[in-house]
């Protein structure tokens, strides 16, 4: 007989204890949802926070980095949600739809819901979602590896969120840019559900606003996409916070369908963007990709599970890092394939520049594969600015800063550019050299 030991909590894990029995009672969802809800805090109060021993946290120790857990944010109001996102600039002048969280609460005054009606998308806040028949499967995510602490976490506290469904055989005309405000200090614990009908395509931009002071964000998004549909996600994460920043995408591709998704750090002292991409069925293709930028003593962690489990689907990743100061950096990546999964293509590749001698990269490339007919590989760099390079620019006249400059724009921009969503390159180039000016 096998005793469960208990393990001793540190701050940060009884901060979240209490904070489940001080707000369960005003957290909305069903029988079957808060059952859920209790099993996922159970997790966290067996095991804890994710930590080094553990093999998917090895290089990002949350439970090390997250001395305290401030309570939940307090439902946000309308006006303050406009005044942040009337100095929001995300992508300058591009043309979209919008959708408004703020603290979790789905904002329809601020959100395009009508104009999106008419283009065949339906909005439902999740905390309405969640108390209908059948909502308990919004927060049920078997698909994200065994069991991940950190989507335990939003499972537990989940304040709200969206709800998305694009009907068949819609285009959007425009990209939807989803929106999570921060309007006061307290912790943000979103999940969002995209689901696109046979042969629908949509563009979803992901961009965050406001700061939570001492409370971390934990954001899900899960994106569910029915035969022959299309969806590129654009996740913007940006900012000089110092709390956690915990993203995670969990995707689901019928047949035939296109996944595209390009994550983007630039700033948080502790982020996490970790997606779970799923074939469901054949002829299927997922390109994703990261840009991350790190200076100071941040940590940015890029982690990709990839699923083949069915034959004929393909699957390309594509990571690049730019490193200052202290930084760490991490790319975890790793392609299954089931044993029936024949005629699987899988590729990815990692690529880190850095700035200083103290700058640190992880990169843990790997390949599971159970099949025999397949076409799957990786590969993983790390390094300096080429001197080379930099000695041919400034014997052009180009001064050293702006020479390095240069240099680490187009070492960034080569994911960018093949991310192939032009109407946001513009954009997100503008933020690589934001940063760089600051380092």
């Amino acid at each position: 007989m096998n005793a469960s030991v208990a393990i001793k909590h540190t701050q940060a894990e009884s901060d979240l204890l209490e904070r489940f029995d001080s707000a369960k009672d005003d957290l909305a969802g069903s029988v079957a949802v808060s059952a859920l809800r209790e099993a996922a805090l159970g997790q966290i109060r067996d095991r804890g926070l994710p930590h080094r021993r553990v093999e998917e946290y090895k290089y990002s120790d949350l439970r090390a980095f997250l001395k305290s857990a401030a309570p939940l944010a307090a439902e946000a109001d309308a006006a303050s949600a406009k005044s942040l996102l009337d100095g929001h600039d995300s992508y300058g002048e591009l043309d979209r739809f919008r959708i408004v969280v703020a603290n979790g609460r789905f904002l329809t005054d601020l959100s395009d819901t009508e104009a999106l009606a008419a283009e065949g998308v339906s909005l439902v806040a999740l905390t309405d979602a969640l108390v209908q028949e059948g909502g308990a499967q919004l927060l049920a995510s078997p698909k994200t590896g065994p069991n991940d602490g950190v989507v335990a976490l939003n499972t537990a506290f989940v304040q709200g969120g969206v709800v998305i469904k694009v009907a068949a055989g819609a285009e959007i005309s425009k990209p939807v840019e989803l929106v999570q405000v921060a309007t006061s200090a307290g912790a943000q614990v979103t999940r969002n559900s995209v689901t696109l009908g046979e042969g629908a395509r949509m563009r979803l931009l992901e961009t965050f606003v406001g700061d939570t002071g001492n409370g971390e964000l934990n954001t899900v998004l899960e994106c569910n996409l029915a035969d022959r549909s299309a969806l590129a996600s654009t996740r913007l994460i940006v900012g000089g916070v110092d709390t956690a920043r915990l993203f995670t995408t969990i995707a689901t591709l019928g047949a035939e369908t296109e996944f595209k998704s390009l994550g983007f750090i630039a700033g948080p002292r502790f982020t996490r963007n970790q997606q779970f991409i799923n074939f469901t069925g054949e002829n299927s293709e997922a390109k994703i990709y990261g840009v991350t930028m790190a200076g100071g003593d941040a940590l940015a962690d890029q982690t990709l599970i990839v699923d083949h489990a069915v034959p004929h689907c393909n699957s390309r990743e594509f990571f690049k890092t730019v490193l200052d100061g202290r930084a760490k950096g991490v790319y975890q990546g790793r392609i299954n394939v089931a044993p029936h999964a024949q005629k699987t293509d899988g590729e990815m590749m990692t690529q880190a520049l850095l700035l200083s001698e103290d700058a640190e990269m992880a990169n843990k490339p790997e390949l599971e594969i159970f099949a025999d007919d397949v076409l799957c590989a990786h590969g993983a760099t790390s390094g300096q600015i080429d001197e080379d390079l930099l000695f041919y620019l400034r014997a052009r006249g180009i001064p050293e800063d702006e020479a390095k400059t240069l240099l680490v724009l187009a070492f960034l921009s080569e994911a960018i550019e093949e991310y192939g969503e032009d109407d946001v390159t513009e954009g997100l180039e503008a933020r690589v050299r934001d940063w760089l000016a600051g380092h």
